[in-house]
């Protein structure tokens, strides 16, 4: 599929998806969302894939929202078409969907485990739509802002969500009430991202964790242990992560994949596991993140 924003790449059972937009510091389009969206349907329907990388071209990660709309970039109902499609199609208690939003959504239900490598500055949405990743890698040029209150809006990417999550409530605060541009060093100790490494070794490590996932696990016990993790952020109790464990266990300790783990460790040889997450993802684990109004 040719895409004009991004880059996307299967090699190894790797997926790479690179935002492509270098001479604008890889800046959010409406274009660079669709085709995120498109670049993560694809790499759930690829058996193949494992993981997914994310990072940038060129010296920056992504500069936030192009911002070539002038005074009228975050307004959904202004004249000037560049503006309007800062937005995403349909709506949402009535009013426009947050365009951000929808690809951290997206990203959120990614049945694949999410790397994102920051190569350089990410800011705004660059930041923000990167935090339902699972892990998060920095260059140590990398730099971040959450620069929303500098521009009289919000965060977006439903990152009030996450981004306390991720990092606690104090730090986020911080992060979003100065809207400053911070380095990688305090992006780590404040649990931004979990790693810092010289720029030359950015996608070196990020290859080399999404290696290990791909070469020494069951894709349908990571597709379900990244939903368990996640959708139990929210739960009201440890019964209720209990409840599922309990069902995830006794289902795919039946299964195939468990039973070829069990003897490729008794053997000390690899494992080849032969369940496919399109085929063998189990009905019963809720869907996460939850829609409104679904059951």
């Amino acid at each position: 599929m040719s895409r004009e924003q991004i880059s996307y790449e299967v090699s190894e059972g790797i997926a790479t998806i690179m935002l492509d937009r270098p001479d604008k510091l890889n800046a959010f389009t409406h274009v660079m969302r669709d085709e995120l969206i498109s670049a993560f349907d694809d790499a759930d329907a690829d058996d193949e894939v494992r993981a997914v990388i994310v990072t940038g071209a060129g010296r920056g990660f992504c500069a936030g929202a192009d911002l070539s709309a002038g005074a009228e970039t975050f307004n959904a109902g202004a004249n000037d078409e560049r503006a309007a499609t800062r937005w995403a199609a349909g709506q949402i208690d009535g009013v426009p969907r947050d365009g951000g939003g929808t690809v951290a959504l997206r990203i959120a239900e990614s049945r694949k485990p999410v790397i994102a490598a920051f190569n350089g500055p990410a800011v705004g949405v660059g930041v923000t739509m990167m935090l339902p990743a699972d892990i998060r890698l920095a260059a140590e040029s990398a730099k971040f802002g959450l620069v929303f209150a500098r521009r009289g809006i919000v965060p977006e990417a439903a990152s009030s969500w996450f981004l306390p999550r991720v990092v606690g409530i104090s730090q986020a605060m911080e992060w979003v009430a100065t809207g400053r541009v911070f380095g990688a060093q305090e992006a780590l100790s404040g649990r931004l991202v979990s790693r810092v490494v010289p720029d030359d070794d950015l996608l070196p490590t990020a290859r080399a964790i999404a290696r290990e996932i791909a070469d020494n696990t069951s894709g349908v016990s990571v597709a379900v242990s990244r939903q368990l993790l996640w959708g139990m952020l929210g739960a009201d109790s440890p019964w209720e992560a209990h409840r599922l464990d309990s069902k995830a266990i006794n289902h795919l300790g039946a299964a195939a994949d468990s039973a070829e783990g069990v003897e490729a460790f008794l053997a000390k040889r690899p494992a080849q596991f032969p369940m496919k997450v399109s085929a063998d993802y189990p009905d019963f684990i809720p869907p996460w993140p939850r829609r409104p109004g679904s059951p």
